[in-house]
């Protein structure tokens, strides 16, 4: 019997609400066996990024070695890497094991407003990592940062997830959680533009939304769907887990993966993922 491991290349918050918790919680939803590397540990909860130590790049690459080498990797994806030495020694895990099925969520900004990426790192998250990505899922500010330009509106969305495809990633999707309306994600192939669109929830809690979200279609991408199979059953899942979210804590409470208990689990394992 075949297990499908995901391995998610993150930070630690010690809230739960996002980054590697998020992920093994969703992974598990779909059936999915997670494992980690840790990038960065964050004091963490609903209102505040009060501390992060980063961990050391030797590290992050022996935990990527540790897991790939005997447990193997279906799926990966990438959340906070927080500096580029750290991006540098992912990107060079990822080209030494030949993992293709890579999902870049490439975390900025916490909810709270805290920096989670240094500045000077972002020449190296386009040039080392966008372009061994399968998917890449920035939202409106990772985006607007990423191609240098304005991306406030649906057509910005398809202009940034075309620059985006520019640099190396197979497919952009392009989250609109932060429009002012519906809420519309954009999917770029680099043939067609397809418009996700959810009801938009009302809601302070969103805690860990986009965590979520590329987890979602990290563990799909694990059981053997295909890219766009796995970004449409994401955005259902991470709606589910938003509409169903957690009022914890003073500040954005959690989207809760456990309230997607019901979602479809994406397709029967198959032999190849697409490349």
């Amino acid at each position: 019997m075949h297990i499908p491991r995901a391995l998610s290349i993150a930070g630690s918050d010690s809230g739960g609400g996002a980054g590697i918790q998020a992920d093994l919680k969703t992974f598990s939803v779909f059936g999915v066996y997670g494992m980690t590397a840790i990038t960065a540990v964050t004091a963490q909860n609903t209102t505040a990024v009060t501390a992060v130590a980063e961990i050391a790049p030797d590290i992050v690459a022996a935990q990527i070695d540790a897991v790939v080498g005997d447990i193997g990797v279906d799926a990966a994806k990438t959340g906070m890497l927080a500096n580029a030495a750290i991006i540098h020694a992912v990107a060079a895990g990822i080209r030494r094991h030949a993992l293709r099925a890579l999902v870049i969520d490439p975390v900025m900004i916490a909810k709270s407003g805290a920096a989670l990426l240094r500045p000077e790192a972002m020449e190296a998250l386009r040039r080392d990592l966008l372009p061994l990505a399968l998917i890449v899922t920035p939202n409106l500010h990772e985006a607007q940062a990423l191609v240098g330009r304005e991306v406030r509106t649906i057509d910005e969305m398809e202009a940034a997830a075309r620059a985006l495809r520019d640099l190396g990633p197979r497919y952009v999707v392009v989250k609109g959680g932060h429009l002012p309306e519906a809420a519309v994600d954009v999917l770029y192939d680099g043939r067609a533009i397809e418009r996700l669109e959810a009801p938009r929830v009302t809601t302070p809690h969103t805690h860990g939304t986009g965590c979520v979200f590329s987890a979602a279609i990290t563990a799909q991408l694990a059981r053997g769907a295909d890219a766009v199979e796995a970004v449409r059953g994401a955005k259902r899942f991470v709606t589910r887990a938003i509409e169903r979210a957690l009022p914890l804590g003073h500040g954005h409470g959690p989207a809760n993966p456990l309230g997607g208990l019901d979602a479809p689990a994406g397709g029967e394992r198959k032999d190849a993922h697409e490349r």
